[in-house]
């Protein structure tokens, strides 16, 4: 829905503002940086605990224990954001048409809005931990559909201004974390005792959470290195422009968290009940899943940006200085995305150092490049910086892993968890972008044709990767069995 909805925030308050929007996801992003590792270990202690007899106490005194950290932070936020109004205002951002007073003035209502989302996911951390996957999945969509339709609505037909967006934007937040607070104490088993604040159990937990908070630090500062040495270089204008393609590479986070988010607190306890070859099965087929989801839309999308964008937003201009942003950052994205399964196959071990230390190397490097490319080339430099993080991890980082957890198992993940699927995806796209071009009648024709070449390459990747051929020939069996003669 967030992404549904641009044209029509575009459309109401203008691409400047679109730009402030951008700014408020940075800033939100910015801050995961005092999360210190707490809504992983909490995912992580609550799918460990879950599994082991007479723990109920000790995951309700946990839980209370982090929370009251987590709202001390949430505070915090709040008043660093409304303090450095001024300055980001007056200082930062590079405005044509805004006036600072204004843009002032929207920064103090993000303030807010930030503070009271933050702890959303602390209490969600919580429930995936305790697999309430489901039951997760249906706050968030109530709670988006609120959030994006009802932003739409205020700014039709209430207020067609920025402070009116973000104010919109403090009521949901306020929804959102009472739904996840409320549903996450009640997924907890009952003991009947009060549940408290219990340092020992913070003290038991330090080293994974400090060693989640050196990469969620690093990874915050490679994800907004960009954005925030362009919101500085770029006038607003463009900045907004960068966002939009930013939010359309994004998208494939919509697939991505959700497996990574099922699969990690299962793993973590397949490593508790020391059953490797399960473990083994599960990493293999969770990687061949996320390559068959991601990887079509990614070639789809990068071959096919600007005819996207322009059914998107209807808007020439629009697409014309976004599609090439969007094709570059998808591709890292992707990369990125590939990288999800051996990640949550390390958190669910308890082994935060790799990630770390190759982060850490990443922001040496990476950061100043960032910043020369940036300089140098614009945005288009910068988007090449996420592609060239992202494939280290994937060539480089990947070899490391696969010396310690699952030895034997790195080629089959470059080959048929990967490789293959990686291989059909963009042969298949690229194919159709040379038959196909860009010439397209009408908008409808547009739409039907990218509807084929998304099911076609989506059908062939599938269908060539072993998980889910396997898969779909299994079901046409049990069709067969039942409705055969």
């Amino acid at each position: 829905m967030a992404l549904l909805f641009i044209p029509l925030y575009i459309k109401f308050l203008g691409i400047e503002a679109y730009g402030l929007i951008g700014l408020f996801m940075t800033m939100q992003a910015l801050f995961m940086l005092l999360d210190m590792g707490l809504g992983a270990t909490v995912n992580r202690e609550m799918a460990r605990l879950s599994v082991l007899p007479d723990k109920a106490q000790e995951m309700r005194d946990l839980v209370r224990s982090l929370e009251v950290i987590y709202w001390c932070i949430a505070v915090l936020i709040g008043v660093a954001v409304m303090a450095l109004s001024s300055f980001i205002a007056g200082y930062w951002v590079r405005p044509k048409q805004l006036s600072p007073e204004v843009i002032r003035q929207a920064i103090l209502i993000m303030g807010l809005a930030i503070a009271f989302q933050w702890p959303v996911s602390f209490y969600s951390g919580g429930l995936m931990g305790l697999q309430r996957q489901v039951l997760l999945n249906i706050i968030n969509t109530v709670v988006a559909t609120i959030r994006w339709c009802g932003a739409v609505l205020v700014l039709w037909l209430v207020s067609p201004t920025i402070h009116a967006f973000f104010s919109w934007q403090i009521l949901v937040s306020l929804l959102h974390v009472f739904l996840t607070s409320l549903f996450l104490w009640r997924s907890l088993p009952a003991t009947g005792k009060r549940s408290v604040f219990q340092g020992r159990i913070i003290f038991g937990i330090w080293r994974f959470a400090a060693g989640m908070s050196g990469i969620t630090i690093l990874a915050t500062l490679l994800t907004q290195a960009d954005k925030i040495i362009l919101s500085k270089m770029l006038s607003l204008e463009m900045f907004g422009y960068y966002t939009l393609a930013g939010m359309m590479a994004m998208t494939l986070y919509r697939l991505i968290g959700p497996v990574f988010l099922a699969v990690y607190p299962r793993f973590t306890q397949l490593v508790e009940l020391k059953d490797q070859e399960a473990l083994k099965q599960l990493y293999h087929k969770a990687c061949q899943f996320m390559s068959v989801l991601i990887l079509p839309a990614t070639a789809v999308i990068a071959f096919f940006s600007y005819e996207i964008l322009l059914l998107w937003t209807g808007n020439p201009v629009t697409a014309e200085n976004t599609y090439m942003l969007a094709s570059i950052l998808i591709i890292g994205t992707a990369l990125n995305g590939l990288m999800n399964m051996p990640y949550a196959l390390q958190l669910a071990h308890g082994w935060t150092r790799l990630t770390f230390y190759v982060n850490l190397l990443s922001v040496v490097l990476l950061v100043p490049l960032t910043m020369f490319m940036a300089w140098k080339f614009g945005a288009i430099g910068a988007s090449f910086v996420w592609v060239i993080l992202n494939s280290g991890y994937v060539i480089i980082a990947i070899q490391f892993m696969h010396r310690r957890l699952l030895k034997r198992e790195k080629w089959i993940w470059y080959g048929k968890d990967v490789g293959i699927p990686m291989i059909v995806a963009l042969a298949t796209a690229g194919v159709f972008k040379w038959i196909a071009g860009g010439a397209y009648s009408s908008p409808w024709m547009s739409v039907a044709i990218l509807i084929l070449i998304s099911s076609v390459t989506l059908g062939a990747t599938a269908l060539m990767t072993p998980t889910t051929r396997n898969f779909v020939f299994n079901q046409l069996m049990k069709f067969k069995l039942t409705y055969g003669s």
